[in-house]
């Protein structure tokens, strides 16, 4: 294997998603797939042995399924980054996902494009989310804020509002002809909230839902 190559292990039941996800990644000059298991027991040992950059885990599995394994590879080699890749859309897999310790969530409808992304950031230690799934924290943040029952609202009233869109699925652009605002004054407002916040980025959002409780089981 090349030096600067992503070492990617793949876990699934499934020998033909095993094949066509090895094909899809090694397609690619910098990902080599060094092993694939059959469940979350065989993902367990093959991570000890291989030590790969990232292991692409399905959760539903026999003998030991993906949250099992994901928590038990965290547990024992925390520098190798899981990546789940599942068919699971529901709230209760995506909140068990990320308290498992998985580094990112993309479901096996996604395009080529956007796996070959999520291994990339992924292997750089940062965290990657379907957006549908990173609007569901943000849901999550405004349904547990208290702000005006407790009279500390630390975000503007515009500020506020574009949060509030922003959970709602609203792009930047969307977002200021919704209020008739320029583009960059809403970019500019959103890095001021997440600042505001502690939620400049992605990482920052893990982070601050499972610090708030948002990761429950």
């Amino acid at each position: 294997m090349v030096a600067d190559q992503i070492a990617v292990l793949i876990a699934d039941d499934h020998t033909i998603v095993r094949s066509g996800v090895r094909l899809l990644l090694e397609a690619e000059m910098d990902i080599k797939v060094v092993g694939e298991a059959l469940n979350g027991q065989e993902a367990l040992k093959l991570a000890e042995e291989l030590q790969p950059d990232v292991v692409l885990m399905d959760i539903s599995m026999p003998e030991m399924d993906g949250l099992e394994a994901t928590r038990e590879i965290k547990s024992r080699f925390p520098q190798i980054n899981v990546l789940i890749l599942t068919m699971h859309r529901s709230d209760e897999y995506f909140f068990n996902v990320l308290k498992a310790g998985a580094s990112g969530y993309i479901l096996k409808g996604a395009k080529t494009s956007e796996l070959i992304e999520a291994v990339h950031i992924v292997q750089r230690g940062e965290v990657f989310l379907y957006p549908s799934m990173t609007q569901k924290l943000v849901q999550g943040y405004l349904q547990l804020a208290d702000w005006e029952s407790e009279g500390e609202d630390p975000l503007s009233p515009r500020e506020k509002e574009i949060f509030k869109l922003l959970a709602e699925g609203y792009s930047n652009k969307e977002i200021a002809d919704k209020l008739v605002i320029s583009p960059s004054t809403v970019h500019s407002h959103r890095g001021n909230l997440m600042e505001k916040l502690g939620l400049q980025n992605r990482r920052d959002l893990i982070q601050y839902a499972r610090k708030q409780g948002l990761l429950k089981e």
